[in-house]
């Protein structure tokens, strides 16, 4: 494919004007269509970002013959049934994390990648963070193994709010959005499958529905171990912040920078063309439709993370 790849996009909230500001530096795409549920705020975004088409409805935009790819950055509820509804209508899809909030749901959308042959893509940052690649590559390169995770993922969220502070039209959730991060990344930088896991969760919001702290840990076939704490209590540095400890370094991740375990800078400018995950994660999608390839995060390889996840919901809700 060698012209413009039109995109549709859909969910003009705080990670939708993420891909929006990563896809401005990325050549031959073009988004094309817009979709959101309120019509006025998102004129307003398609103005200040020079997109002609928008609707409130995603089947708008699906019907639109020059849209080649979708990304999806809607409810997490909707994940899965829109994924499918994209590649049913033809369109190369990248939907972001979680895949699904089910396993069956995940399962599904594998099925339809398979059955269309389409790029399907799941928004697993964590592998495209410069930070991340680097310790990947140090991995690959033999120069470094992990022993263990220590992973803090931490917001303050008591109430249902986005990361702008606007009121959600969803709830969030720690197990099948936030931890899906930290479950997929640990496999994928040990380059071992998940072989036991174990979770305990805190009080249930008596509003929400959902636990608002929960502790998982993790081991990989190779033996390698992750601790992670969850919360949506926590008033403090807000963020997912990843302590790698291996054979012969640690290093620390925060977002797209990475420090040593002395909290010195390390310089991961030249790991990749960007400084930006989400903008590098876009990149990624789009190669692979130029290049008829599967992309890294593609739906086939993230599904094992919604296995996991699956197994530990059922652990839970036994608990």
């Amino acid at each position: 494919m060698s012209k413009t790849i039109k995109v549709a996009l859909a969910g003009a909230g705080a990670f939708g004007i993420k891909h929006l500001d990563g896809i401005r530096h990325i050549d031959g795409v073009e988004v094309v269509s817009l979709v959101s549920r309120d019509l006025e705020k998102t004129k307003e975004v398609a103005a200040k970002y020079g997109i002609g088409h928008v609707s409130t409805d995603l089947a708008d935009s699906l019907a639109l013959k020059e849209v080649d790819a979708v990304i999806l950055c809607t409810p997490t509820q909707m994940h899965a049934e829109q994924s499918i509804a994209c590649m049913k209508a033809g369109k190369h899809v990248q939907v972001e994390i979680p895949l699904a909030d089910t396993l069956h749901g995940a399962l599904e959308v594998a099925a339809m990648q398979e059955e269309t042959g389409l790029v399907a893509m799941c928004g697993h940052t964590r592998r495209f963070n410069p930070s991340h690649q680097y310790v990947h590559k140090q991995i690959a390169a033999g120069k470094f193994n992990i022993q263990q995770m220590d992973v803090q993922t931490y917001f303050f969220r008591r109430s249902n709010m986005n990361a702008l502070g606007q009121a959600r039209s969803w709830t969030d959730h720690l197990l099948w959005h936030h931890a899906a991060h930290t479950v997929d990344l640990f496999a994928y930088q040990c380059g071992s499958p998940i072989v036991k896991a174990n979770a305990v969760q805190g009080p249930i919001h008596p509003t929400l529905g959902i636990a608002m702290d929960m502790s998982i840990q993790l081991k990989a076939a190779n033996g390698a171990i992750c601790t992670l704490s969850l919360s949506f209590n926590n008033d403090g540095p807000l963020g997912t912040f990843f302590r790698y400890i291996g054979d012969s370094a640690t290093y620390i991740a925060r977002y797209d920078d990475l420090f040593n375990g002395k909290e010195e800078k390390i310089d991961v400018s030249q790991v990749d063309v960007s400084m930006n995950g989400i903008e590098l994660q876009d990149r990624e999608f789009f190669a692979a439709i130029r290049e008829g390839r599967e992309p890294n995060s593609s739906v086939a390889q993230v599904l094992p993370c919604y296995q996991v996840l699956h197994d530990l919901e059922q652990q839970l809700n036994a608990g």
